[in-house]
């Protein structure tokens, strides 16, 4: 599903005016490129162009080999190949700009946290909790009374922060 949206986006053959690459590398062995070939398929596009990056033996840089979605067998270039040179910084720089944007989504999951969500809870009381908790991990095994006794914070506002993140309906 998610590769059949990805592709559409890039390549819908009801728009006739953009040009398909002539060239689609699918990071990954046989099993990748069958699924590539497939979705393809259902948008009526061409499979001939697709073409996998599979690690070779003992999954070693230098020993890749190119997998074909038809019957051929795949292609082992030797680790002097200057086309296995740049396939390689393909897959290297793709995989580059998959780490960056994994590692962005989790740092800014890592900076919001439950209390955004809550009323009453602003900036500086969301401030004052986690830095007398140490973090996320400490507020939630805290009691109502250790969170009551951060400066700021009513018994009233204790319970609801308690009840929240412990799952217990809010009263």
């Amino acid at each position: 599903m998610t590769t059949t949206r990805r592709c559409g986006r890039c390549f819908h053959a009801a728009l006739p005016r953009q040009r398909l690459p002539d060239l689609v590398l699918v990071d990954g062995g046989k099993g990748q490129v069958a699924v590539a070939r497939q979705v393809f398929e259902e948008l009526g596009l061409d499979p001939s162009i697709l073409v996998g990056v599979a690690k070779g033996e003992e999954r070693k840089v230098g020993l890749e080999e190119l997998v074909f979605p038809d019957e051929r067998p795949p292609l082992t270039l030797g680790r002097e190949s200057q086309a296995l040179m740049l396939v390689a910084q393909i897959r290297d720089e793709a995989h580059r700009f998959a780490i960056t944007g994994m590692r962005a989504r989790r740092a800014k999951a890592r900076k919001s946290s439950e209390l955004e969500t809550m009323d009453g809870i602003g900036p500086k009381r969301r401030q004052r909790l986690l830095a007398r908790f140490g973090g996320m991990r400490g507020l939630t095994a805290a009691s109502v009374d250790d969170i009551a006794n951060v400066e700021g914070v009513s018994r009233k506002l204790a319970e609801r922060i308690y009840a929240q993140l412990h799952g217990q309906p809010i009263e």
